[in-house]
């Protein structure tokens, strides 16, 4: 039986940016973690816009990604291949993860996803995570901590991007193999940086949409979690420019810090005062059943609704028959480092850069992603749904 060792502590449910990743400059989206500001409040999101890496999120939405057609986690998009043949050993192996934290519903469908993918490899004789708890220096200390207990290869997902990169730079000199996945670091020194394609990619897709359903001079109200997350930032930039290229009215961004009770009371102030909205669009789609119900209670009609791919919301999506749509930031992207590692173990080529597709689910591929008698907060892509213990190992 495969050895696990973990330091993960129950988490709450608390939401601030579940669906979020910090990039390195230049690779998606800038580093900033849910719930931790790199600027101050009120800086325009335009500080935060990188035309190229727009126009390249953009682009990669269209591209076709190379892998298995039934495996999203093992495709990527566009990879430049690396040699790994320099950290070849025999196993069976001591894989270890530094986990950011699991205090949001996001990390904690994702970190079940991953003990499921580290299960099905004989290969791992052990797996070892430490949980930093959303705390830089404490991360640092786990990474440290690892890099001293015989792993053979180093998952570090990190809780910022500026403040870990010393430390995973040095885990990199280590000689252990260093795969970094979700949120990124100001280094190249990884041997492969695993993420969805980004948070500008998120924005436009739901932008694109709205924009389509309300037509030019429609109302749209945008719903935001925090200012200064540089991957909310970028996902309200690309929103912001596609409702001005097609005549969409802004009546309002609103800061609801994913508070569904703040989200509904916004919703509620804003009807009394525009007497229409005809589309919501949101950079995090946690309060998105809220917000339906402060339509209910003012008894106007659904709106058009960007939401994302949480059970909850796509149960109220079918059964009311919604015009809506649920950019993603997939779960499954947790199978993708386990993978990676034991790739770079048996010396096998891997992405320098690993770009997952990131799918959007529409009224025509509701039903492929919702599944009955899941958690509120489920993720539908999980990417689980054919692993073993599934759906009890997630609910």
């Amino acid at each position: 039986m495969k050895k696990v060792t973990t330091a993960v502590l129950a988490a709450g449910l608390l939401t601030l940016a579940a669906c979020s990743s910090d990039l390195p400059a230049g690779s998606g989206d800038a580093a900033t973690p849910a719930g931790e500001s790199s600027s101050q409040d009120g800086q325009a999101a335009s500080e935060f816009f990188d035309q190229a890496e727009y126009e390249r999120q953009l682009a990669l939405r269209d591209a076709t990604p190379e892998g298995p057609a039934d495996k999203p986690w093992e495709q990527a998009l566009e990879p430049e291949m690396v040699d790994t043949s320099q950290y070849a050993k025999d196993g069976p192996h001591k894989v270890c993860f530094s986990n950011a934290s699991v205090d949001n519903p996001w990390r904690q469908v994702g970190w079940k996803t991953m003990q499921a993918e580290a299960d099905l490899h004989d290969e791992i004789a052990e797996f070892t995570v430490l949980d930093a708890e959303a705390k830089d220096d404490k991360q640092i200390s786990d990474i440290q901590s690892l890099t001293s207990q015989g792993c053979d290869a180093l998952i570090v997902s990190p809780n910022t991007t500026a403040t870990l990169t010393p430390a995973v730079e040095q885990a990199c000199g280590t000689g252990i193999p260093v795969i970094v996945f979700d949120r990124g670091v100001d280094t190249d020194c990884p041997v492969t940086f695993v993420h969805p394609i980004g948070g500008y990619a998120f924005g436009a897709s739901a932008a694109e949409f709205l924009a389509d359903e309300v037509g030019e001079g429609g109302k749209v109200l945008g719903l935001r979690v925090l200012p200064g997350v540089d991957v909310l930032e970028h996902r309200w930039a690309a929103a912001e420019r596609i409702f001005e290229e097609r005549g969409v009215q802004v009546v309002g961004a609103e800061f609801t810090e994913n508070d569904s009770a703040t989200a509904k009371s916004v919703v509620s102030d804003y009807l009394q005062r525009e007497g229409t909205i005809d589309g919501i669009w949101m950079d995090d789609g946690t309060a998105a059943v809220a917000v339906l119900e402060a339509f209910e209670d003012a008894g106007v009609e659904a709106p058009a609704i960007s939401g994302e791919d949480q059970q909850q919301f796509m149960e109220k999506w079918k059964s009311e028959n919604l015009t809506a749509l649920a950019p993603t930031y997939p779960t499954y992207q947790w199978r993708t480092p386990v993978i990676a590692a034991l790739k770079i173990l048996n010396g096998e080529e891997v992405p320098k850069e690993w770009i997952l597709p990131q799918p959007v689910i529409d009224s025509a591929s509701l039903d492929q992603y919702l599944t009955e008698g899941m958690p509120p907060l489920h993720y539908g892509l999980c990417g689980c749904q054919d692993m073993p213990d599934y759906p009890e190992r997630w609910q």
